[in-house]
């Protein structure tokens, strides 16, 4: 999943994530042999006990789960607790919509962002991400969300820094004063920057309502992170699967979506623009292209992936 991340030019959650994961399992603070139990099962909802298991097991677990209540009652909600990082959203919010359902996943983050006007954080970037089912014959989604609630990922300033580049995108992130700053050393030691000021800040607390509060789970600074060995992530995530053929058979929904991104994309361009794009349509298009030449890593990402390959005698790919 974290080369489907890469191949979709979502870098930040790609494979430079596995040198996280690998120094997390060698300092004990995930445990990688677990997968988790069910805590609670009442109808269409359910609670999940990671049970400190990779993040990426536990969510397989809860979207199996997800989609089965969803099939037996229309409807499912799925949270999950005491989990870990498990990668960009978009994986889990497919996994549920190639079921013939809508794939809505969130999960909250470590404390990376500070509440709007403050200047110490607090809640992390807590995404929000929406999968409708693929249609046509190349089995891709024609809507696909999948954003921070912040401007950007965390993990695009993380890789800026882990590979020197001196520079970041204005609106990325502030300092540690709470002051915009496009130094990406500033930037790494600061916040990211909440979407849209207070609005970002507002649905991050809706994200962490539905995964922490819902689940049980730790809570905002509470959480640990990726980048820290000392503590454990305690993420929570929350998965809901709406069966569409509830409302309407498949391809009558199918249909309709499509006729609403013509919608969209009929609008005329904005000045400097060529066309209007959909949520999902620039990854699709990024896919393509690199699974025709290759997916690129940068130098600072191959040499942390290739000191943990020697360590645990894994032996390296060739690269182009």
């Amino acid at each position: 999943m974290l080369i489907a991340a890469n191949l979709r030019g979502i870098d930040s959650h790609g494979v430079h994530l596995l040198s996280y994961y690998l120094k997390q399992i060698d300092a004990g603070t995930v445990s990688p042999t677990l997968e988790g139990r069910v805590a609670s099962e009442s109808g269409a909802c359910l609670v999940y006990d990671g049970e400190n298991g990779l993040g990426q097991v536990i969510a397989q677990r809860c979207c199996e789960h997800a989609r089965r209540l969803a099939r037996e009652h229309g409807i499912s909600v799925v949270t999950a607790r005491e989990a870990n990082h498990f990668g960009a959203c978009f994986w889990w919010a497919r996994e549920i919509a190639r079921d013939g359902m809508l794939g809505l996943v969130f999960c909250n983050a470590s404390s990376l962002v500070a509440p709007w006007q403050g200047k110490e954080p607090r809640f992390g970037t807590n995404p929000i991400c929406m999968a409708v089912p693929p249609s046509g014959g190349d089995g891709q989604e024609p809507f696909l969300l999948d954003m921070a609630t912040t401007t950007v990922a965390a993990n695009k300033i993380f890789k800026a820094w882990i590979n020197q580049q001196p520079e970041i995108p204005a609106g990325w992130a502030m300092d540690s004063e709470g002051v915009p700053t496009t130094n990406t050393e500033s930037a790494y030691r600061g916040l990211v920057m909440p979407l849209g000021g207070y609005k970002g800040y507002g649905l991050a607390l809706m994200v962490e309502i539905l995964c922490a509060v819902l689940a049980g789970g730790a809570m905002a600074s509470e959480l640990g992170g990726i980048r820290f060995v000392d503590k454990p992530v305690r993420v929570s995530h929350a998965f809901i699967a709406i069966d569409i053929a509830r409302f309407m058979p498949l391809p009558e929904f199918n249909a309709r979506i499509a006729r609403l991104m013509e919608i969209m994309k009929s609008a005329p361009a904005a000045k400097d623009h060529n066309e209007v794009l959909v949520p999902g349509e620039p990854e699709k298009r990024v896919e393509a292209e690199r699974l025709r030449t290759g997916v690129p890593i940068p130098d600072g990402n191959w040499s942390d992936l290739a000191g943990a390959a020697q360590r645990l005698n894994v032996t390296l790919p060739i690269l182009c």
